[in-house]
């Protein structure tokens, strides 16, 4: 029966993974939920235009059912885009939804051992993937051909991994970096470090803070590597904190050394996010979730970030789609659905002239909440990620 139901799902979004045409059109998943003021429950991934100069601009084309208890949290595509996974903040399932057949087959991978299921990435030989499990202390990896877990990181050093959250790995150097966050049951007992792994043994090589601060709680976040940096360095979002952090490789010594490089608190930077990079190198964009906006930083000295420009966003501005073209970025506004943080819009900015032009309130005003957004791969910049 669930075959056959995701058979049926998948014919109803066959025409929005077409080629794009000539005519104006961008189209975006948005993985949603209700907000946790509705007497009943619903999940889904809707299928959206998100282009400003099309006719269906802002008007949802395809809608995808997804299990009322998944929580479904983050969308991520495998290299090639051939294949989107969908976490959850249940337990021991990730969902994997196949791009390249027509129509749509999405399965159910069982990850036993994983509680609180937050972001996946993928070596560089896009042969495995790794799943940081925030609720059950540890990084599950999968075989990213089968998307079967093999096994499972630092199972006997837990305390190294307490609350992972943000993961990245750099296949160059055989490294994972992985941040301690927050429990996720109430979000305390927030964490202030990045756990430095070897890729190839899964061995807990060492333990880094992110910033020199004695005070605790900053809750480091998200970690990614800047593309083609040499040596290797990684900025961490310090989420309570309000920072950036760098990690710097040392080839020498052979591990990375952490530091604080730049305080949000002068941008009206609370609750410091999701970032990226855009194509040449030389820009980071942050999001800040309190108030909600979207930070332009100059990288060209990683060791000296610059924000250049603050564009508003809204309340729990949370992860960021942007087009190949280089025009748009699609920030989702809503984090985890908490009060004061989940606006539900959508804010529309125009990349070349560095400003907001809209807003796309359509899960909004059916009292939905997105989730994250993510372009469909014919129109899809990964964006450092």
């Amino acid at each position: 029966m669930k075959k056959i139901l995701y058979n049926l799902i998948g014919a109803a979004v066959y025409l929005a993974i077409l080629p794009a045409p000539a005519s104006a059109e961008i189209l975006a998943m948005v993985n949603y939920e209700t907000r946790p003021d509705q007497a009943f429950r619903r999940e889904g991934i809707a299928v959206i235009d998100v282009d400003p100069k099309s006719g269906n601009y802002g008007k949802i084309v395809a809608d995808i059912p997804l299990p009322s208890d998944l929580v479904n949290h983050h969308i991520s595509y495998n290299h090639d885009a051939s294949k989107a996974y969908i976490t959850a903040l249940s337990t021991g399932r990730l969902l994997v939804m196949d791009m390249k057949r027509f129509p749509f087959r999405v399965k159910t991978s069982k990850v036993p051992g994983c509680a609180v299921g937050e972001d996946i990435v993928f070596s560089g030989d896009h042969k495995t993937w790794y799943l940081t499990c925030m609720g059950s202390n540890n990084v599950i990896v999968g075989d990213a051909v089968t998307d079967k877990p093999v096994k499972t990181l630092a199972a006997t050093s837990k305390a190294f991994i307490k609350y992972p959250h943000g993961i990245a790995v750099h296949s160059g150097i055989d490294r994972i970096l992985v941040t301690t966050s927050v429990r996720a049951s109430d979000l305390g007992d927030a964490g202030e470090t990045v756990t430095e792994i070897e890729a190839s043994s899964g061995r807990v090589l060492a333990v880094h803070k992110v910033t020199a601060d004695p005070a605790k709680g900053k809750s480091p976040v998200e970690v990614l590597f800047i593309p083609n940096s040499d040596p290797p360095r990684a900025y961490i979002t310090n989420m309570f904190g309000g920072t950036l952090s760098l990690a710097t490789w040392n080839p020498g010594k052979k591990t990375f050394s952490v530091k604080q490089v730049l305080d949000l608190s002068s941008h009206k930077g609370g609750v410091p996010l999701e970032i990226y990079f855009n194509e040449k190198g030389d820009r980071l964009y942050l999001i800040t979730g309190n108030p909600g906006a979207f930070h332009i930083i100059d990288i060209k000295n990683p060791e000296k970030p610059r924000v250049l420009k603050t564009i508003r966003a809204a309340a729990g501005a949370h992860r960021v789609a942007f087009d190949k073209g280089g025009k748009y970025a699609f920030v989702q506004n809503n984090l985890l659905g908490l009060k004061g943080m989940r606006d539900g819009s959508i804010t529309v900015i125009d990349m070349k002239k560095e400003k907001r032009i809209g807003s796309i309130d359509t899960f909004k005003n059916r009292g939905l909440l997105p989730n994250l957004i993510v372009l469909l791969p014919n129109w899809n910049l990964d964006a450092g990620h």
